[in-house]
């Protein structure tokens, strides 16, 4: 490149970022946009304390859901990639009441919390499309045929095709 051509580039690129800086200034909402401050993740001890309430505390779920509404997305990590949310507490110990308060909430849903709550036409077309879910792996390692078990008489039906499909176990260890 000779000088001539390097001069007529470098002009016609300052052109260019100074019509951008002044096209961009004009739009505030991409300038603010691009500096506003994410918040924080919630502190550990928080998303720990709702997802054991999770498990079987109604009024402390709902009070904590009405002061921390996002809490209903938070997973905890016991360790070793044994993640679980409040949901899926209420799923695997067989709590009803807690897991439809917050698939009303707008929880996220998983294929553990529909067998324990019986909702066999949901699961049996994922499971037909999706054979390998038949082992995997839930929270702690629990199941779809544990939590078709604690999910009572409203997942019998649910409970008998996972054994009719050759599922044994209610619990496998996480590695």
């Amino acid at each position: 490149m000779n000088r001539k051509s390097f001069l007529r580039t470098a002009g016609i690129g300052a052109a260019i970022t100074l019509a951008g800086s002044k096209l961009f200034a004009g739009n505030k909402s991409i300038v603010q946009t691009a500096t506003q401050q994410e918040p924080p993740p919630f502190a550990i001890p928080l998303v720990k304390e709702f997802v054991i309430a999770g498990h079987g505390d109604f009024p402390k779920v709902k009070a904590m859901l009405q002061e921390t509404p996002n809490l209903i997305y938070s997973k905890f990590d016991w360790g070793n990639g044994d993640f679980e949310a409040a949901i899926e507490g209420a799923g695997h110990v067989g709590n009803k009441e807690i897991a439809n308060y917050l698939l009303e909430a707008g929880s996220r849903v998983t294929i553990y919390v529909l067998a324990m709550l019986g909702k066999t036409d949901l699961v049996k077309p994922i499971i037909e499309t999706y054979p390998a879910l038949m082992t995997a792996k839930g929270p702690h390692g629990f199941t779809l045929l544990h939590h078709a078990k604690v999910g009572g008489k409203d997942a019998e039906e649910l409970y008998a095709y996972l054994q009719e499909k050759g599922m044994k176990d209610d619990w496998v260890k996480l590695r």
